[in-house]
């Protein structure tokens, strides 16, 4: 079910209210706003979008036997980027940045955000189809400015289609095959990364693919690797 509102602060912040109060948001709901004045992306950044994007959250109710929660971040860049790819099929340039970015040619497309609520969590979807927000440390690119008009509403229908076969498969043993669909679309083995930890430690290397719990693996300069569970992510200029 996909459920529209005019506009609202934030998706996310919705759904998470809801839960708080004790709301049965059932898995597959979404809440999708013409209008988000309040969203936020990673590191509390401000991402608001207007008109004609698609801006939209959900609910996934942990389960025992479920993959660790954290995947899901990696499990929805493969529905999005499924989505954008039956939206967009002739789009070049395309691919994931670990652990929730889709970029064109390096500007950011979509963002994503997961949010942990009890043993629920609430997955957000931004993705730029109509236009693209000014955001001051990065590009950023929208379906329309590289000449693909796609509605908001089938966009919707799109993206819940290919979430919900991908929530099915890491719920029922496939999540290897969904961390190497994720490796698969995302910038090439060697590209220099750049990932300013939480700690503020600044870490540059090479990306070496995905260890089997989905971190980020980076094949630093004296020829080791380094595993990368959390921290800002960017590609760096080859040198």
């Amino acid at each position: 079910m996909i459920e529209v509102v005019p506009e609202t602060g934030s998706t996310n912040a919705d759904l998470l209210a809801r839960l708080a109060a004790g709301e049965d948001v059932v898995e597959g709901h979404w809440l999708v706003a013409d209008r988000q004045v309040a969203g936020r992306g990673r590191q509390g950044r401000v991402w608001n979008d207007g008109a004609g994007n698609f801006m939209g959250s959900t609910v996934i109710r942990l389960q025992g036997g479920d993959p660790p929660a954290h995947t899901l971040s990696l499990v929805a860049g493969v529905a999005t980027y499924a989505a954008v790819e039956a939206s967009a099929p002739e789009l070049s340039g395309t691919f994931l940045k670990w652990p929730n970015d889709l970029l064109v040619r390096g500007a950011k497309l979509a963002g994503i955000l997961l949010e942990r609520s009890g043993e629920a969590v609430v997955l957000g979807v931004g993705v730029n189809l109509a236009n693209a927000p000014k955001l001051p440390d990065r590009q950023t690119v929208s379906l329309a400015s590289k000449g693909f008009a796609v509605s908001r509403d089938a966009f919707a229908d799109l993206l819940d289609t290919c979430w919900s076969h991908a929530l099915r498969s890491w719920r029922s043993g496939g999540w290897e095959e969904l961390r190497q669909d994720w490796a698969a679309r995302a910038h090439p083995i060697g590209t220099p990364l750049q990932v300013h930890g939480p700690d503020g430690e600044l870490v540059r290397g090479a990306f070496a693919g995905l260890g089997n719990d989905g971190a980020l693996q980076l094949e630093l300069s004296g020829g080791t690797r380094r595993q990368i569970h959390a921290g800002e992510v960017s590609l760096a200029p080859r040198r």
